[in-house]
């Protein structure tokens, strides 16, 4: 499904922030990347979202180069991608309903369809009751799951949560991995990234750590050494 072939990212010329990585990603695959603050994780998704372009090598999604989508079809190659940030992104002023709803508006579903699957969703995610609570109103770990309620709205053939749990308590931080896992099981591919050891050595998925740009390690079943 993803295909990172020799890709090397340069900003500055003393060290690049991705050294000649290559690695692919299975569709259906629960993949942890990790590393220190600097190894180059936030750069390798930039690349996959095509917010960077690399300096060498390719990353492909499938049969295609991402770097060469024209950019009249990216938005129809990021809707095959949801997204899950640290600080959720959420839109303070609309209920959890209306930040999930928001995705399906701008894409023009109609309102039957909206209200069918955003529901549907948020059941997923445990927060139908709390359907019409601004975010105010929720803990820091049912506004995570607002979001990857938001991320996963669009049916997307990938999440990609970055940080997910930076923000949360251990109590809130395994609630949200447990719904990471039980996506992956329903069949949608998982890129995670982390700097949390506990949820990687729990996890007992495949690890790729990163360290200065270079890709260290790659263990099916790995667990967080650095």
């Amino acid at each position: 499904m993803i295909l990172f072939k020799e890709v090397t990212k340069i900003y500055a010329p003393e060290r690049p922030a991705v050294d000649n990585v290559s690695f692919g990603v299975e569709p259906g695959e629960f993949t942890s990347l990790v590393g220190k603050s600097g190894s180059g994780k936030t750069t390798l998704l930039k690349l996959f979202l095509r917010e960077e372009f690399p300096t060498a090598g390719q990353v492909m999604f499938g049969e295609q180069n991402v770097h060469e989508i024209p950019d009249v079809r990216l938005p129809e190659f990021r809707r095959k991608v949801g997204m899950v940030f640290q600080d959720y992104k959420l839109l303070q002023y609309k209920t959890a309903y209306e930040n999930v709803a928001y995705v399906m508006e701008v894409m023009g579903a109609k309102e039957e369809d909206i209200e069918r699957d955003v529901m549907e969703v948020l059941d997923i995610v445990g927060l139908e009751d709390q359907a019409e609570q601004y975010p105010y109103q929720l803990s820091g770990g049912e506004k995570q799951r607002v979001a990857i309620a938001r991320s996963l709205i669009h049916r997307p053939d990938i999440i990609i949560a970055d940080e997910p749990t930076g923000n949360l308590d251990p109590y809130h931080t395994k609630d949200i991995v447990a719904l990471l896992v039980k996506i992956n099981e329903l069949g949608t591919t998982v890129i995670l990234a982390t700097h949390n050891k506990d949820v990687i050595n729990k996890l007992g998925k495949r690890v790729l750590t990163l360290e200065d740009g270079k890709l260290i390690r790659d263990e099916k079943r790995g667990r967080f050494m650095l």
